[in-house]
């Protein structure tokens, strides 16, 4: 059910690898290849490849959970209970569950704006999630972050970022340390297709290539650079094969299907771990909304909206469980409810957590004490009192 898993990296002999200063040959070995399917109604499609039924619908119940807090997220946005810009991974669940499903406990992420949902997959509550996006003291960055900017060290998701492309540098970094260190961790680090034509995101994948860094780089790619599409914006629209500048391994998969992206993942993260290698991964994953809450996506026909509403991963995957006899109508609908009932609990605790003291605006602009650091609100005197 994979879209593509196509490998365009072919090694390059000679050069020094490894740890920077360690030489190690890279290999010349040339990478597999696989085809891509075509687009099926559920019925008409092949079994899945090998899960239990518990692990599907483990899977299941994390795309659905993404899904309502969403939803709850998109209707408090309306209510002025959350600020700013807020962008949403409606439609892009099997995509955030299936790459969350490939890394350990104590791998790295780095993600984009579209955040919450890999905040949730990745171990973090969704109390703390949601608190956060109403800007709350108990939220999980102190309610100063807000929607785009979800960090947690302890579940190791060092950020959303909200400058396009800047968290690819950081991870890269992140990558550097790793391998500097000698640890078994791997980075991924997730971006949207707009990244992929950015200065930083080819510096990035350079460097990583030369220095052999434990870092997948993720581009998810819903078709739109905001309201432009990838074939407009970009010369080639397959944003994979540009890992083939950098020789390094790349692949594309059908983001709708949570499996074929644990498993293409999987591929990526274990060449990470064990040859050291950067990888390339692109998922297909189109957003059933908008850029962002705001956007109404009138860049749409009817004719696509009817199109993405049919191709939903969540139906989707509901149908085919519901097919294979591992998930019935009534399971179904008590797992609905126990989600629902857990993004409510998550809307209260948000509710009754209080603002952020002002007081503490500055305590985690940076991790240790900096002399001279300004703290001068706007209201304050620019010199002394």
């Amino acid at each position: 059910m994979a879209e593509t898993a196509q490998s365009t990296g072919r090694a390059a002999p000679g050069r020094n690898r490894g740890k920077p200063g360690a030489p190690r040959p890279r290999s010349t070995a040339s990478s597999p290849r696989s085809t891509a399917p075509s687009k099926t109604a559920a019925s008409d499609r092949p079994a899945r490849p090998a899960a239990d039924a518990e692990t599907l619908v483990g899977y299941y119940r994390r795309m659905l959970l993404i899904r309502r807090f969403e939803e709850r997220a998109a209707r408090a946005y309306t209510e002025a209970k959350i600020g700013g810009y807020c962008h949403l991974n409606l439609g892009e669940e099997a995509t955030v569950v299936g790459l969350m499903a490939a890394l350990r406990p104590t791998d790295y992420l780095f993600t984009n704006y579209r955040d919450h949902g890999y905040a949730i997959a990745k171990g973090i509550g969704a109390d703390r999630v949601m608190a956060e996006l109403y800007g709350r003291s108990d939220g999980v960055s102190k309610g100063w972050g807000g929607s785009m900017h979800l960090f947690d060290a302890e579940t190791r998701m060092l950020g959303g970022y909200g400058i396009v492309g800047g968290q690819v540098p950081l991870a890269t970094g992140a990558a550097l340390a790793v391998a500097y260190k000698g640890g078994d961790e791997v980075v991924m680090c997730q971006m949207g297709d707009g990244t992929a034509a950015i200065g930083a995101f080819h510096e990035s994948l350079n460097i990583a290539a030369l220095w052999d860094l434990p870092v997948v780089f993720v581009i998810v790619n819903n078709g739109l650079g905001m309201g432009t599409t990838v074939e407009k914006s970009s010369a080639e629209p397959e944003l994979y094969r540009r890992g083939a500048a950098y020789r390094m391994e790349s692949a594309r998969v059908d983001g709708t299907d949570v499996v074929a992206v644990r498993d293409a993942a999987r591929t990526a993260v274990e060449r990470a771990r064990t040859e050291r290698r950067p990888y390339l991964l692109e998922t297909t994953s189109p957003r059933l909304k908008g850029h962002s809450v705001v956007d109404p996506a009138r860049y749409r026909s009817k004719e696509e909206k009817e199109a993405l509403k049919a191709a939903d991963p969540l139906a989707r995957m509901a149908l085919e469980l519901e097919e294979a006899g591992i998930l019935s109508l009534d399971e179904r609908d008590r797992l609905d409810a126990e989600v629902r009932a857990e993004i409510d609990a998550a809307a209260a605790f948000a509710d009754a957590s209080p603002e952020p003291d002002v007081s503490t605006l500055f305590d985690y602009t940076y991790a240790t004490p900096v002399p001279g650091e300004l703290r001068r609100l706007p209201a304050d005197p620019v010199f002394g009192s």
